[in-house]
């Protein structure tokens, strides 16, 4: 179910030797991304629960599922990115059947990340879900 580009990141990640070139790629990842404009961190779109500042801004158009995000922490810009590749293009009725713990489980950062981080990374999936749910 997970969109090609997020397979396409498994790939990636398989490829990659160690863990420290597969956080410097989904640091890369993170400033790949066009930042958000001022106007869009508003408190409406900051995610609470994370240790550094995120902001998500969601789209649904004709049923399908996008969003941007930013941070000022660079492994959580990368983190938006990776969930970027998992959710960005789906029908927003398959937003809320990805298994979202499992997908990025595949890449191993469960095992990788600080309980803040991974805290972080939760609440932002929560968002994404709940957009989804009120659509």
């Amino acid at each position: 179910m997970a969109n090609p580009d997020f397979e396409e990141l498994v790939e990636t990640f398989e490829f990659l030797d160690d863990w420290e070139d597969r956080y410097r790629h989904v640091i890369d990842l993170g400033k790949a991304m066009d930042p958000l404009e001022d106007a869009l961190k508003v408190p409406a779109t900051k995610v609470d629960g994370c240790a550094s500042q995120v902001w998500l801004v969601p789209k649904i158009e004709n049923n399908v599922f996008t969003f941007r995000g930013e941070s000022d922490a660079m492994i959580v810009r990368g983190l938006i990115a990776v969930l970027s590749a998992l959710y960005n293009e789906q029908p927003v009725s398959n937003v809320m059947k990805i298994d979202a713990a499992a997908e990025l489980g595949r890449l191993g950062l469960n095992d990788h990340l600080s309980a803040q981080r991974s805290n972080g990374l939760r609440a932002m999936v929560e968002r994404i879900r709940e957009t989804a749910a009120a659509a």
